[in-house]
């Protein structure tokens, strides 16, 4: 028997929330209430320069008010290092990571003069000795092959980690735990089955299902949806100008939803809005056939 659903909304706490994260909020929410699953909250705070006090306090409140009210106790990435720091010693001690003081000049310099596409670390660091190294951030070594796997939106993905990313950071020089390890020990630990977030992050789980093999956890299913963006076509963010969500509850629900590809549901009171909104995600997403095929393969 496969395990029980288990989804997450992790949000940053940058702000509060707005159009672009209730869209988010909403369809992790759906897919595990018409999966009969669980749903859980994390707040992704390894941050801390970007923080805005109290958000975090400000979102959970914000979730309650729309109806999304967690299975489980709200948890904190800031208050979770020692599972972190054991996933990087077992990467360590497979000689999957390295030490690496380049700047991002350095790196921009280094792909320009190996007419290799900007941004992407061209290696320069690799043959390093693992010992301390002050000021360094750690990368992991990737393979060169494509990870390829299944979205159940968007259909077959595949992303060639070594040409089109290069190695990548998993404990910053300044500190914190990257995102990408973070996410991978968090959605382990918690059990999460079915991942369900913004299409912005699509490229990312490549990588993610990367440290999932490498350290030996399973990869969930994974479903990416339509980001909001402004009017400049700029996924919409509190970088980008990004409003607080208003007090009209069903409305900004009725056009998270709108977005999200339902048809107006028109319901009276938020509690219905939310049966009949989980009804047609069931119709769509679990009933309903799919783009992608669910098992996640190497290409």
């Amino acid at each position: 028997m496969p395990p029980a659903y288990r989804g997450r909304f992790a949000p940053s706490p940058t702000g509060p929330l707005h159009a672009g994260s209730l869209v988010a909020a909403l369809a992790s929410w759906l897919d595990a209430r018409a999966h009969g699953g669980a749903w859980l909250v994390r707040i992704e705070d390894l941050d801390p320069p970007r923080e805005v006090p109290g958000s975090a306090e400000t979102i959970v409140h914000t979730l309650a008010r729309f109806g999304f009210e967690p299975d489980e106790p709200v948890v904190r990435q800031s208050r979770r290092g020692a599972l972190y720091e054991a996933a990087f010693a077992r990467l360590r001690a497979a000689g999957l990571v390295y030490p690496c003081t380049c700047s991002r000049k350095d790196i921009e310099d280094a792909a320009r003069a190996a007419g290799a596409s900007s941004g992407i670390y061209p290696g320069t660091c690799r043959g390093r000795p693992s010992g301390a190294v002050a000021r360094a951030a750690w990368r992991v070594r990737v393979p060169d092959e494509a990870i390829a796997f299944g979205d159940r939106a968007a259909g077959r993905c595949s992303q060639d980690l070594a040409r089109e990313v290069g190695d990548f950071v998993v404990l910053r020089a300044d500190g914190p735990w990257a995102y990408q390890l973070a996410v991978v020990v968090d959605d382990a630990e918690q059990r999460i089955t079915d991942v369900v977030r913004g299409a912005d992050l699509l490229d990312n789980t490549p990588r993610q299902i990367f440290l999932q093999r490498a350290l030996g956890f399973a990869t969930p299913r994974y479903l990416h949806v339509p980001v909001v963006t402004n009017e400049r076509g700029e996924k919409l963010s509190k970088q980008t100008g990004a409003r607080a969500l208003s007090d009209d509850v069903r409305g900004e629900l009725e056009r998270a939803a709108r977005h999200l590809g339902l048809p107006r549901i028109g319901a009276d009171t938020r509690e219905a809005f939310l049966i009949r909104a989980t009804e047609l995600w069931r119709e769509r997403w679990v009933a309903g056939p799919t783009i992608a095929a669910q098992e996640t393969t190497r290409g």
